[in-house]
């Protein structure tokens, strides 16, 4: 669905830890990270408003010493982006609890994200968590080079040196899912019907097919990123294992259900 403006305001992480009502996301002014993005286009889906927090970068301040996220620790007891508030509620930061908030608060009239159909919800989940969790296609992206993101998710140069597989594998499964789904007249990964999978892949894909602007916002904050995920798509046991079919799905899935381009804030170019 066609977004109308870049324009967002962000308030401390402070201050919506400290809010007692709504439901207040973290993000980081002009950059899709892929969580983060995920989240809000679950959110968008469910038609939950969700008021954005400005979470806080990896690594020291070089002008006061101090860790910038000693505070996000403080408050909810870990790092990762992005950190999840609804009213006075614990924080949620595991991908899992946030869409079963999500799917509990979201409007009545709002799709069903998670099946419930329990056969197709095992399914479901099970997609997901190729894609989202440990030794997913988002952790072995991370740990394809070292550094501080690499290291947090475990990198090794054994492991490093065996993600590119793991990622083709994971791509070539989705690919084969959405060919399965087609054949028997199915535009969904699961079932005949939208689900948090959909969701999930469309976003996440981005890191292993760039996406074209009508999608992702250009912004002076995202440009190492785009390059980044750029730079992955040519990874040969990626780019062998996408197909037009995922692309063709990716659009889809975005252009009919999330808001496109995506708003982030930011500096646009």
């Amino acid at each position: 669905m066609q977004s109308s403006s870049n324009k967002v305001d962000f308030i401390a992480l402070e201050t919506a830890a400290a809010m007692t009502t709504g439901t207040r996301i973290t993000f980081i002014p002009g950059m899709q990270a892929i969580y983060a993005e995920a989240l809000k286009n679950i959110c968008y889906v469910k038609k939950i408003p969700i008021i954005r927090a400005r979470h806080p970068m990896m690594g020291i301040d070089k002008e006061t010493g101090e860790d910038r996220q000693a505070k996000l620790y403080e408050l909810t007891r870990q790092t990762g982006l992005p950190t999840m508030f609804h009213n006075e509620e614990r924080p949620r930061n595991v991908w899992t609890e946030q869409l079963a908030l999500a799917e509990a608060i979201g409007a009545a009239d709002s799709a069903n994200l998670i099946p419930l159909d329990f056969a197709q919800r095992v399914d479901m989940f099970g997609l997901c968590a190729i894609i989202l969790a440990e030794d997913g296609l988002v952790w072995n992206m991370r740990i394809l080079n070292d550094g501080p993101l690499g290291r947090k998710y475990g990198y090794s140069e054994d492991a490093s040196r065996d993600a590119p597989r793991k990622m083709g594998e994971i791509i070539a499964l989705i690919d084969s899912r959405l060919a399965a789904q087609q054949a028997r007249g199915s535009n969904y990964l699961v079932g005949d019907a939208l689900s948090a999978v959909d969701i999930y892949w469309a976003t996440v894909s981005m890191l292993v097919i760039p996406a074209p602007p009508e999608i992702m916002t250009r912004t002076k904050q995202n440009q190492g990123m785009l390059a980044m995920f750029e730079m992955i798509s040519t990874v040969p046991q990626v780019s062998q294992a996408v197909s037009p079919r995922l692309e063709k799905h990716r659009d889809y899935i975005l252009h009919t259900y999330c808001e496109t381009p995506a708003v982030l804030g930011g500096d646009a170019l």
